[in-house]
C-alpha cells in the first residue's frame, strides 16, 4: 500500500521540484514519474496510481490543501452546525466534476504505456465514510469526532453527504477503468471507529451500492475492498459487499481471518507497517507468519496499511528477498 513516498530519495527529489502536494499529484508528467519509481526499483508485480483520497472533494468543489507538517486542509469545513442546504451552504457541485480529475487519467494512460505487461496498474478512491469525516472537520482528527456527531446529530443530512460521494466515486472509479487501471482499491481507513448499526450504514451501505454501480457501466470490474478495523465485522462487510478482494489490517488475527474470510474472498495483507520499520529478525518472524497464514489460499502479500516515510529501503529488500525465496 502506498508504493511511493518519503522513505524513497527519488521521490524526495521530485516531490522538491514539484511545488505543492496537490501539484505533484496534477501534473501527470510527475505523478506517472513517482508511480513508477517503487516498481523500477523494487520489481512490484503492480504499481499503485500516484494521487490521493482528497481529490473527490477537490472535485466536488471544496477547496484542498496540504499544509507541510499539518496534513490536508479542507474549506469550508461542513461543521455540524451547518446543516440546512448542505449542497447550497457549502458549493459542493451535485455530480463529481471529471474535468477537474483530468490530470490523473493522463496519469493513469502514461503510467500504462510504460508499465511491462506482467505488472498490473492498481487504481484507487476513498470510501465516502473516510472522505466525509475530511470534509465534515476540515482536516484530520484523532478520532472522526466531527464527522460521527453529525452523523447521530442529523443523519438525513450526513446522508446527502454520502450519498454524493457514492456518486462520485462510482464516476471516479468507472474513469479510472477506462483510463487503463487493472484494478482499484476502495479504502474505508476509519471504518473501525464505527459502532456495529454505523458501521453497516456508512460504510458497508455505501460500498455495496459503489461497487454495483461500477460494475453495471465496467462488468467484471476487479475491485478490493479495505474497510480497515473492521475486525470480525468483515464478515457482515463480505455479505453485502460483492469485491474480490479484501485488505486486512495489521490488528486482523490470521487464524481468524485464514479460517473465515479466505474462505469468502481473496485476502491482502497484513505485515505491520512497523515491523517493517524494525527490520531484522522480527521482520523475518512476521513475513514468514502472513506467508504462512495465507500462501495456503487466493492471497496477495502487502503491508497491513501504507508504508511509513522513516523506512529504511533495506528493510523493504529484505522483506521483498523473504517472500521471493
Amino acid at each position: 500500500m502506498r508504493q511511493a513516498g518519503r522513505y524513497l530519495p527519488e521521490y524526495r527529489e521530485l516531490r522538491s521540484k514539484a511545488g505543492s502536494f496537490l501539484d505533484l499529484c496534477f501534473t501527470p508528467s510527475l505523478a506517472a514519474e513517482v508511480t513508477l519509481q517503487p516498481v523500477r526499483r523494487f520489481q512490484f508485480d503492480a504499481a499503485i496510481l500516484f494521487s490521493d483520497i482528497l481529490v473527490v472533494p477537490h472535485a466536488l468543489g471544496q477547496t484542498v490543501t496540504f499544509e507541510a507538517g499539518e496534513g490536508p486542509r479542507l474549506t469550508p469545513a461542513i461543521g455540524a452546525d451547518k446543516l440546512d442546504g448542505l449542497d447550497e451552504s457549502f458549493k459542493l457541485a451535485p455530480e463529481l466534476n471529471l474535468e477537474a480529475l483530468a490530470a490523473v487519467f493522463e496519469t493513469i494512460g502514461l503510467v500504462r504505456a510504460a508499465l511491462p505487461p506482467n505488472v498490473a496498474l492498481l487504481g484507487f478512491c476513498g470510501a465516502p465514510w473516510t472522505v466525509a469525516t475530511y470534509m465534515v472537520a476540515g482536516h484530520g482528527t484523532p478520532d472522526q469526532g466531527p464527522a460521527r456527531l453529525l452523523a447521530y446529530r442529523a443523519p438525513e443530512a450526513f446522508g446527502k453527504l454520502i450519498d454524493l460521494l457514492v456518486r462520485a466515486s462510482i464516476d471516479y472509479l468507472v474513469a479510472q477503468f477506462r483510463a487503463g487501471v487493472d484494478a482499484v482499491q476502495l479504502f474505508d481507513t476509519w471504518a473501525g471507529v464505527l459502532p456495529p448499526q454505523e458501521f453497516a450504514r456508512w460504510c458497508i451501505e455505501p460500498a455495496a451500492t459503489i461497487v454495483a454501480g461500477v460494475r453495471r457501466q465496467v462488468p467484471g470490474a476487479k475491485i478490493i475492498g479495505f474497510p480497515r478495523g473492521a475486525g470480525t465485522s468483515l464478515l457482515r462487510y463480505l455479505e453485502k459487499v460483492e469485491v474480490n478482494a479484501v485488505g486486512l489490517d495489521w490488528m486482523t488475527d490470521r487464524v481468524f481471518a485464514r479460517g473465515n474470510v479466505q474462505a469468502l474472498r481473496a485476502v491482502q495483507g497484513n505485515l505491520d507497517p512497523l515491523v517493517l520499520v524494525a527490520g531484522g529478525s522480527a521482520l523475518d518472524r512476521e513475513v514468514d507468519a502472513v506467508l504462512q497464514a495465507f500462501s495456503g489460499g487466493p492471497f496477495i502479500f502487502n503491508l497491513g496499511h501504507g508504508i511509513l516515510p522513516e523506512t529504511p529501503i533495506a528493510h523493504v529488500e529484505q522483506m521483498l528477498g523473504r517472500i521471493r525465496q
